[in-house]
């Protein structure tokens, strides 16, 4: 693994800095009425996450635009709150039942269970009304909201891969399982920021066709690091419980290819996810940085 660039750490840091203004303003404030709920929202919000998805989403809008799009941070906070959701929900009891995220309690720690859910109802109610106000044309509005909505649901979305992770613990795992969990609960939410990122900057069909192949790929390979990460570092670099997925026998790609393998296999996932950003030159550098990123990461 080679280290990041200065440069790819500022992307990433602006990236970041913008998104979390965004969410600053569209968010209730800790001492608004109830304060419970919000408070529980902004813990989680803002317990310290990368915002790769709202980077990976800028950078999809300059990659078409060739510029950052007026407003495409709101898009991003957005993509965040569901993102955001998926977490609280994700390590509830009833699920994979941690304590630990981002390097903090998670939210039913802090808050206690029947808050921590309706916190997480309330990001994505929250994330769907801040879709609906974005700053571009209603046609480019509603594709957005409907393959946001796609993307975070049950056929091929983050819900359906939710499902299909909780079912197959203690399983035997096998490639068709591992490839449609993690093109599903991880990679599909990944690969529409990319793509939502490209119609908010004005993408055509054919722009879509190909954000949507590398967001595919990149999407994958992320969740094959991340696979890798808790097998390999502890909770304090990860930020979350490690071993986790060992712990609970999760089909997991390392489980099937072993980890050089896996390595070997999302170093290859980015390479091809390159090719299909081919036509846009120099423009699309920040995001294919940002991709380069997604596998060179240590937690």
């Amino acid at each position: 693994m080679i280290e990041m660039p200065a440069d790819v750490k500022l992307l990433l840091q602006e990236g970041a800095e913008l998104t979390d203004q965004a969410l600053e303003s569209l968010i209730p404030s800790a001492d608004t009425v109830p304060a419970s709920i919000h408070g529980a929202m902004r813990h989680s919000v803002f317990a310290g996450g990368k915002r790769l998805r709202p980077v990976l989403a800028m950078q999809a809008g300059v990659t078409i635009a060739g510029t950052l799009p007026r407003g495409i941070e709101r898009l991003g906070a957005a993509i965040e709150m569901l993102h955001t959701y998926s977490l609280i929900h994700d390590d509830l009891p009833a699920l994979d039942n941690d304590d630990l995220r981002r390097g903090k309690p998670t939210c039913h720690v802090a808050f206690g269970e029947a808050i921590a859910i309706l916190a997480g109802d309330a990001l994505q109610t929250r994330a769907f009304e801040v879709l609906a106000g974005l700053e571009c044309p209603a046609a480019a509005t509603v594709q957005i909201i409907s393959l946001i909505s796609n993307a975070v649901g049950t056929l091929d979305g983050m819900i359906g891969g939710q499902v299909l992770d909780l079912e197959s613990e203690h399983l035997k795992p096998t490639p068709e399982l591992v490839e449609a969990i993690h093109r599903a609960k991880t990679g599909a939410l990944i690969r529409v920021s990319v793509v939502t990122g490209g119609i908010f900057g004005g993408a055509t069909a054919d722009d879509v066709a190909r954000l949507d192949r590398f967001g595919r790929k990149a999407g994958l390979a992320f969740q094959i690091v991340d696979d890798v990460l808790d097998m390999t570092v502890d909770s304090a670099q990860l930020g979350k419980t490690a071993g986790k997925d060992q712990a609970t026998e999760k089909a997991t790609w390392p489980a099937v290819y072993g980890i050089d393998q896996s390595r070997r296999d999302a170093a290859q996932l980015i390479e091809e996810a390159f090719a299909a950003l081919a036509p846009y030159g120099s423009r699309a550098e920040g995001l294919k940085a940002v991709a380069r990123y997604l596998v060179e990461r240590k937690n």
